[in-house]
Parts: structure tokens; C-alpha cells; sequence
């Protein structure tokens, strides 16, 4: 089996459109959503949308910061950008979509793997696994072989072996990755809908459970016409350009 995997895609439908399909064309035939359907994005009802009828027809969809934060504004401090994309995307979501992102867990235990947004070391604070030692907290917290994450925007692997210590390796565009049986291994996609890398392409990955290979993927789409929609939206133009940048 291959699973399509999708992180921050923060309302951003074109990113995610673009992603899905080249995910399909990869052979991917599950969906895993690691988190922030919402925030910073013109396009949140959409998004909401299409995780639902995914989960509905059986993918895996975890709980956000972004998403969280939709139902309580005070579950973490956020930049006033980042605020002011919130309570607009309050407004925009209905009930029930509000009520499908409450209803998120915060993590999921799929055979081997573990899925969440931030961490696996206390999911509900939403820490940055940005480094070698927070991998390895989130790599004790849990017995599972592979951790897939999210949050932090950028593509990272990080595993153990013989020592105690995380080791950190920065995939590629179009790497793929066998994951040895004899390592456990920590993985953070990507962000699909708002890329900070310097390179506007949406980031996405996929696992094959069968070969146990990550693939990483960069996939180009319709950046300008995205910030376009955050700009008619009246959102922040700073968000606008993080698209147009990626960054």
C-alpha cells in the first residue's frame, strides 16, 4: 500500500489539489492529513471539505495547532498575521466544519506508525521538532517504528540505531528513502500549503508500507493565483507574499 501524505496545507487549495494528483500519479491510494487544514489560506471550507469526505471513505486526518485554534483562539500564542487569518477562517467555516476540526485526535497509531501534527512527547503543546534532541524526545515517547509529522514546515528525517542519539538527514526533492527494519525513524513531510524553504513548490511525501520506503516530493502549482485569493480575500498581504516566496 502507498499513502499519500499531507502537512500544513493551510487552506491553501491549489497547493493541495496539485499535491493530491501528483500523489495519485505516484500511486498513492490512501490520505494521511498531518495537521493545519486551516489558517493563513483563502480557501479553509474547501479544505475542511475534502479531509472529510477522505476520512469518510477512510483516510487518517490528526489534528492541527491552526485547527485547534479555530474552536479556542488562546490554545497558543500566534503572530498577529497568523490571528487575524484565524478569525477570518472562523467566519468562513459553517458548524459542522467547525465541529469535524474539534473533533480531531491529536495523534494516531496505524500498525507501525504513529501520525500527529507537532510531537509525540505531549501532542497538546504543539513543540517544534526542529532538531536532533526534540526528535529523540518524540522517538521516546512512543514504541512505534516510524513517526510522521508535520508543524515545522520543512522536510526532515531523523532515526536511531545503535545509540541513543537522533541523526538528522535532509532529504531532496524526489528522494526516496528505504527505512531499515533495524532503525526506528522520525519523518516531517513537508508543508504542502505554505513552503518556508526559499522554493514556492508545495511539499508532500508518500510511504510505501509494502517496501517500506519515504518518498519526498516538491510539486510546482499555481503559487500566484493562490496569493491572488489571499489578497482579494483580504488577508494579510504578508501571507500572500510567503506564497509567492515561499517563505
Amino acid at each position: 500500500m502507498r499513502i499519500g501524505l499531507l502537512a500544513d496545507l493551510h487552506a491553501n487549495r491549489e497547493a493541495t489539489e496539485a499535491c493530491m494528483l501528483a500523489l495519485a500519479d505516484a500511486g498513492c491510494t490512501q490520505w494521511v492529513f498531518l495537521g493545519d487544514l486551516v489558517g493563513y489560506g483563502a480557501d479553509p471550507e474547501w479544505l475542511v471539505d475534502c479531509a472529510r469526505e477522505q476520512v469518510a471513505a477512510g483516510a487518517i486526518a490528526v489534528q492541527g495547532n491552526h485547527d485547534a485554534a479555530v474552536d479556542d483562539g488562546s490554545i497558543q500564542p500566534m503572530h498577529e498575521h497568523a490571528r487575524a487569518a484565524l478569525e477570518w477562517t472562523r467566519g468562513r467555516l459553517d458548524r459542522s466544519q467547525r465541529e469535524f476540526l474539534r473533533g480531531l485526535p491529536l495523534q494516531v497509531v496505524d500498525a507501525d506508525r504513529l501520525y500527529a501534527h507537532a510531537s509525540a512527547a505531549m501532542p497538546a503543546r504543539w513543540a517544534y521538532v526542529s532538531n536532533a534532541l526534540a526528535a529523540w524526545q518524540s522517538l521516546q515517547a512512543t514504541p512505534q517504528w516510524l513517526t510522521l509529522l508535520g508543524h515545522v514546515h520543512d522536510q526532515a528525517v531523523y532515526y536511531t540505531g545503535a545509540t541513543a542519539q537522533a541523526i538528522h538527514f535532509q532529504p531532496v526533492a524526489g528522494a526516496v528513502l528505504p527505512l531499515l527494519p533495524s532503525r526506528r525513524w522520525l519523518a516531517i513531510v513537508g508543508s504542502c500549503g505554505q513552503p518556508r524553504d526559499g522554493n514556492p513548490a508545495a511539499a508532500c511525501a508518500w510511504l510505501d508500507t509494502g517496501t517500506r520506503r519515504l518518498g519526498f516530493l516538491r510539486v510546482p502549482y499555481d503559487h500566484e493565483r493562490a496569493a491572488a485569493k489571499v489578497v482579494a480575500a483580504g488577508l494579510p498581504r504578508s501571507l500572500a507574499q510567503r506564497l509567492l516566496q515561499g517563505r
